[in-house]
């Protein structure tokens, strides 16, 4: 059944799915009424923009404020033709008094979008020019923009950042009426406005920058990859690899959204892609629904720290650290196979406890087939790596990826992009930029808020204070607040917002720069499993027929990785490639013993059930091989002794379950 599935053609994948395009929802429309019309506005914005993008990327980017206010504008334009107000969808047609009028009121707002735009370009040198002398319409025009930003954002992402970020604004013009460490004196609005507006600290910095120069490319070279059966193709390769072991259609859930995750950022648009095929195949075969869906919520956020894209945010911790992109990609790779890893660890000790059965490997395609078909498609990643690594830029990387992408289809008829297809691709991709670019743009008013108010250096000062200088606790307090930002806020925008609070405070306390950041990153990710509001986990839980909140506690626990190995890497930077490649792999190690022992623990069973008291030796055993090698815990004890201690600890503990020596318990 997987074998016909794979080689069924991808139009008739797309037509099943209902998954059109604007663009294809406009070329079906046989009327020309309004609809047909915002159909064919949206589709040639969003595909005008795309080209505009790939023009770039070869021949270089205009002058900077221009270019990113153009990306803006676009973006924004698109956003409220896609988030209309008193309407459910962009293609539901007004029809009562209110919907009409909401309909002209975001007529005005595109006008005033566009009126700005042309403000600003119509002498852009001037314009620039003008930096700490602004005049009347500078003000009108920057607050019009700032209050626009956040009403785009508000459709396009939620009312939650828009809170955070009016906190920022009212705070930064109004300080002298906080108190405790939040007072200060109050920034004149002629200043505000200059450096949100006209100069390039607040809205027009670097997250803006960042996604009008690398996002909306890498986010298009996975939309054409999608489109031309990709997902399919990591699905089928998933199950060919792993339906036949033990539990094998929830470990080929783990690996799919592992593939699925190097071209895509969205938890979940993955458990969308993944989960409607893995989650009824695990209940099939016995699993709990309430663990099949929290599997595939798990499997699926984690496409927000694999790379390449790493949901878009690997662009702008690049940008912030200045550093090369691939660096940001490279130290991913090991917190990222450990997470999978123990993800994959749960779903097989889940497996052997239920007494899954395995998929006969008979009635399962081969692997080998599957990359002679598609070995097109996953060439292109190699191409787009490949091409990182040797030094061409993330945005002709990305071009050379894409035009590999889009030649390389021609090989195989169920892969080969017609022009509805591509046209369709660019589309789609320029729509699943659109969140990211506002939020970015909602991101610069709160880094230009707290730049210009000076809170910054002050929150990291009284955050440091807090913590007594202790960067356990540090840690614990910059976990908590990400998980609660990013209860509201896109991962991107919480990394940016922790980054500029809280992220020098940790380096202040000798931690290693790239670990800093990706601490914030992590925690930034993991609210997408996380109770109350695990979008990932509700989202499986509705194709699994589970319980919301219970099977968001079960990603929680499944997902145990995501919470701890940041700690991990933050006191063992060598899992990030940071010193000799021998610690690494050392490193690397004792983690993997120590994720499996936790594993262990909270499942309560390797070969059969484990008592409580060896349940919680195990723990501790664990907790031990976790412990940074090279880091003296006690004085005169090498730091390499508790993690080596630790793993000759479960290295006993599975030689006495496999009979090796005699069980001291069970």
């Amino acid at each position: 059944m997987a074998k016909k599935r794979a080689q069924k053609p991808q139009r008739l994948i797309y037509e099943e799915s209902r998954n059109y395009t604007v663009l294809e929802h406009a070329l079906m429309d046989r009327t020309f009424g309004l609809i047909k019309w915002l159909a064919l506005i949206v589709s040639t914005l969003a595909i005008a923009l795309a080209l505009f993008h790939l023009f770039v990327a070869v021949f270089g980017t205009p002058e900077s404020r221009s270019f990113r206010s153009t990306h803006l504008t676009v973006m924004m334009v698109l956003a409220v033709l896609l988030f209309p107000l008193a309407r459910k969808n962009w293609n539901e047609k007004p029809v009562t008094q209110l919907q009409w009028a909401a309909f002209s009121f975001d007529v005005l707002l595109i006008f005033l979008v566009l009126a700005i735009q042309v403000y600003t370009m119509w002498d852009i040198a001037e314009f620039s020019q003008r930096e700490g002398e602004l005049i009347t319409s500078d003000l009108w025009m920057g607050s019009l923009l700032i209050l626009l930003v956040m009403e785009t954002t508000r459709r396009a992402v939620g009312l939650p950042m828009v809170i955070v970020t009016a906190f920022f604004v009212v705070h930064a013009l109004y300080a002298n009426y906080f108190f405790g460490f939040l007072y200060g004196p109050p920034t004149s609005f002629t200043k505000y406005i200059d450096v949100l507006f006209i100069r390039t600290e607040g809205m027009f910095g670097i997250p803006i920058s960042v996604a009008a120069t690398f996002i909306v490319l890498f986010i298009i070279f996975g939309a054409i990859l999608i489109r031309t059966g990709a997902g399919r193709l990591f699905i089928d390769l998933a199950i060919a690899l792993t339906g036949h072991r033990l539990g094998g259609p929830a470990k080929a859930s783990v690996v799919a959204s592992a593939f699925l995750g190097t071209v895509s950022g969205s938890a979940v648009a993955n458990v969308v892609t993944t989960g409607s095929f893995t989650i009824p195949l695990m209940k099939r075969l016995g699993y709990r629904a309430k663990f099949a869906a929290a599997v595939e919520a798990c499997a699926s956020s984690g496409g927000q720290i694999t790379p390449p894209i790493m949901g878009a945010a690997a662009f702008i911790i690049a940008e912030f650290m200045r550093v090369s992109y691939f660096a940001v990609i490279t130290a991913a790779i090991i917190p990222t196979f450990l997470y999978f890893t123990t993800v994959y660890f749960m779903v097989d000790i889940e497996a052997d406890k239920d007494g899954i059965a395995r998929l006969d490997r008979r009635s399962l395609p081969r692997a080998w087939d599957i990359v002679k078909k598609g070995w097109h498609q996953i060439f292109t990643l190699v191409v787009l790596v490949g091409l990182l690594a040797i030094g061409y830029s993330p945005m002709m990387a990305a071009f050379w990826a894409i035009v590999s992408l889009v030649v390389l289809s021609f090989r195989e008829k169920e892969t080969r992009m017609s022009p509805v297809d591509l046209f369709a691709a660019l589309e789609s991709g320029v729509r699943s930029a659109m969140p990211v670019t506002v939020a970015c743009a909602c991101a610069g008013i709160i880094i230009g808020s707290i730049f210009v108010s000076g809170l910054g250096l002050k929150f990291t000062n009284e955050v440091i204070g807090l913590s007594g200088g202790n960067l356990f606790i540090l840690l614990i307090l910059t976990g908590i607040a990400a998980i609660i930002l990013g209860m509201g806020m896109t991962t991107t925008a919480v990394y940016i917002t922790v980054a500029a609070l809280i992220v020098p405070s940790l380096i202040q306390l000798d931690v290693v720069p790239m670990a800093a950041h990706l601490f914030a990153f992590y925690f930034g990710v993991v609210s997408t499993i996380t109770p109350p509001v695990a979008l990932a986990s509700f989202a499986a839980a509705a194709i699994a027929e589970s319980p919301p909140m219970a099977t968001a506690v079960e990603s929680a626990r499944i997902g145990i990785a995501k919470y701890l190995v940041p700690f991990v890497f933050v006191y063992s930077p060598a899992l990030l490639f940071e010193g000799p490649i021998w610690l690494t792999v050392i490193s690397t190690g004792f983690a993997v013993a120590g994720l499996w022992g936790l594993s262990v623990l909270l499942e309560g069973w390797y070969r059969g059930p484990i008592s409580p008291v060896v349940r919680l030796s195990v723990g501790v055993l664990s907790i031990m091989s976790l412990m940074p090698p090279m880091v003296p815990l006690f004085e005169g004890v090498p730091g390499y002794i508790i993690p080596a201690v630790g793993l000759i600890g479960l290295c006993l503990f599975v030689a006495s379950r496999r009979g090796l020596i005699p069980q001291v318990a069970r």
